[in-house]
């Protein structure tokens, strides 16, 4: 394979995550493929449908001519309108039809990974007609993939594979966001340090550092007398950070100490959407 060294874990999170989704839906009946998912309004259905759609925009085939109804009260902006776009195109496809298209773009996206030379720095097109890098694209690739893979093992009741490929890769996603969550959407009081503990599957200690301008930097340092601490579970903290649980829910899996507020703002500001 000639793909760049930075880009391989990222096919491998994906490969995982692919084969993952296909074991779970190739025995589905009918009836399944519409149980409701943790994922706002979308069903078993709508998920793969969008999973479907993500790998087609990696090929850089062309989007969907569709007009979508307005009756998706959970479709709110644009950039959930730019994702409904290629699930409601196929709301109306059966189980057979959905498994044979999941079978086909798995087959041409690994033919294209086979023979994918490109830099990590090249430009590729991103959401929206936005421009990101093709190491960007294959890392939120891989990370939107195993968030769903999950959805769809919530919905089906097949839980797993909270520390795959693609698992590691989500956490360095999430782990990424935080400077900018505690640091500038919760507010944190400058000079100060916010400690995250996680245990599970996957476990990990990182503090958050906010300095004297007021900037976020994640450590893994541990901090002495911080300002806040939060203790949880991995899957919690995922399903928490994916937008797919309301606080109150896992309120009792969140051990919070220190400043009640500022813990408070940090969990409310906490989705990361994949």
């Amino acid at each position: 394979m000639s793909l760049h060294p930075t880009l391989q874990p990222y096919a491998d999170a994906w490969t995982h995550s692919i084969e993952a989704i296909s074991e779970l839906v190739q025995p589905l009946v009918e009836g399944e493929w519409n149980r409701r998912t943790p994922c706002p309004g979308w069903s078993v259905r709508d998920v793969v449908s969008h999973v479907i759609g993500l790998d087609c925009e990696m090929l850089g085939d062309p989007r969907p001519i569709h007009t979508l109804p307005r009756d998706l009260f959970h479709v709110t902006n644009d950039r959930q309108r730019y994702m409904e776009m290629q699930v409601d195109v196929r709301r109306h496809h059966t189980g057979p039809e959905m498994t044979s298209e999941l079978e086909l773009v798995t087959i041409r996206r690994n033919r294209q990974l086979r023979n994918e030379s490109r830099d990590p720095g090249t430009k590729v097109r991103g959401a929206l007609g936005t421009e990101i890098t093709l190491e960007e694209s294959m890392r939120n690739h891989a990370f939107d993939v195993w968030a769903h893979e999950q959805d769809l093992r919530v919905a089906l009741g097949r839980p797993g594979n909270l520390d795959s490929p693609g698992a590691h890769v989500a956490r360095d996603v999430l782990l990424g966001a935080l400077p900018d969550i505690v640091a500038n959407k919760a507010n944190a009081p400058r000079s100060s340090a916010i400690v995250f503990d996680v245990h599970g599957p996957i476990e990990f200690l990182r503090t958050i550092r906010v300095d004297i301008q007021g900037r976020g930097t994640l450590e893994t340092a541990p901090a002495l007398g911080p300002a806040a601490s939060l203790t949880l579970d991995w899957e919690t903290y995922i399903r928490l950070a994916f937008g797919r649980v309301t606080l109150e829910s896992v309120a009792d899996r969140i051990k919070a100490e220190g400043d009640v507020d500022l813990t408070a703002a940090i969990l409310r500001n906490f989705t990361v959407t994949p």
